[in-house]
């Protein structure tokens, strides 16, 4: 041993923990190591994770204090929207921050909703409050000035308050006709300060609230598609698969008698990637797909002699023209297949949708 403590980190001064403490008072020199870049990534990474376990818990023990009151808050919530009035969502800095995503959330998914500013209600905004409106308070700490200067003026109108705060016995709480109780075990933040395990929780929260409205106002993927008319949302969920289908010429269809050499022909004049194959009456029976000839023509010397009826794929994934898109994407995305064929209601194809056309669509 040479009397010299190394790997301790580079610093302009000594962490003055106990070991170094120690080793300076038994006179052992200290030797500074620099931490390499792959250590410090390193501590970072197992920070994030950290992070993570700790608003984890957070969300865990948020969901065991859920009781009645989130029932009788939702139930609130739907009647208040029934009797068309409007949900006011108001909260000061994080608070405000996290009830902005909350209200736009409920608003996206059909129930009416604003924002109001705590500071700005007073010199004017209240304009937005009507009677028979429900107002969501947002406060950690349940004591934001900005928000318990707010209270005494909404109580002037018939409205009902429910608060989402950390403590079910502050001001806010006390003040409210309901109180959901988001309290977490502590912060993320080193110094248990900054709001990140508690702001977390209130956006579940919100996110819970507005998806049992949704359901409880028996709200479909039609409506959701009536709020979202731009986007990849919007198209997807307002498209018909007869509007993004290849059809005509660029429709590959042969008949099962028809050799796999014919086929080819067929599927280069579509440019297409796939054929549907079809019996005497018009009737899809099967599909050949260029995947298909390239693992079948290792094997099998005569393959391009062979009809469609030998080779093809029987009973294939297809898809009605009146469909939403959006059935389309699902099926893409669970059968992991590239091409869908497209058909009638007597069965017949009537065009294909190619997994290629998807992004050019901005359907993906």
């Amino acid at each position: 041993m040479d009397g010299t403590l190394r790997g301790w980190p580079t610093s302009p001064f000594l962490l003055a923990t106990p070991h170094i403490l120690r080793a300076v008072a038994y006179g052992f020199p200290v030797e500074r190591v620099a931490v390499s870049p792959h250590a410090r990534a390193v501590s970072h990474l197992a920070l994030a994770r950290k992070v993570f376990d700790i608003e984890l818990a957070a969300l865990k023990a948020v969901r065991a204090q859920l009781d009645g009151a989130f029932d009788q808050a939702v139930e609130l919530l739907v009647a208040t929207l029934r009797g068309r009035g409007k949900i006011i969502v108001v909260g000061i800095g994080k608070s405000g921050n996290v009830g902005q995503k909350i209200s736009a959330t409920l608003t996206s998914t059909g129930s009416t909703s604003v924002v109001l500013n705590p500071v700005d209600a007073l010199h004017g905004d209240l304009g937005i409050v009507n009677d028979g409106d429900v107002v969501l308070a947002l406060s950690y700490s349940g004591e934001s000035e900005e928000l318990l200067n707010l209270l005494p003026a909404l109580k002037r109108f018939s409205v009902k308050i429910i608060a989402l705060t950390g403590s079910v016995k502050s001001s806010l709480a006390r003040h409210s006709d309901l109180a959901l109780n988001v309290r977490v075990p502590k912060e993320a933040c080193p110094f248990n300060l900054a709001p990140t395990s508690s702001t977390t929780a209130m956006v579940v929260l919100g996110d819970a609230l507005a998806m049992a409205v949704l359901q409880a106002r028996g709200f479909k993927q039609k409506d959701f598609a009536k709020f979202h008319p731009s986007g990849a949302i919007g198209r997807a969920m307002l498209a018909r698969v007869q509007d993004i289908m290849r059809t005509g010429t660029r429709n590959a269809v042969a008949e099962q008698g028809l050799t796999v050499k014919e086929a080819l022909m067929v599927m280069t004049r579509a440019k297409s990637g796939s054929l549907s194959v079809v019996n005497a009456r018009g009737k899809l029976v099967g599909i050949f797909t260029d995947g298909d000839f390239r693992r079948r023509i290792a094997s099998k010397g005569n393959l391009l002699d062979q009809t469609l009826r030998q080779v093809m794929t029987r009973n294939p994934v297809c898809v009605r023209a009146d469909a939403l898109a959006a059935e389309a994407l699902k099926i893409f995305n669970e059968r992991d297949i590239d091409d869908l064929i497209v058909v009638n209601a007597q069965r017949c194809p009537v065009g294909l949708v190619d997994s290629q056309d998807l992004p050019k669509l901005k359907l993906m």
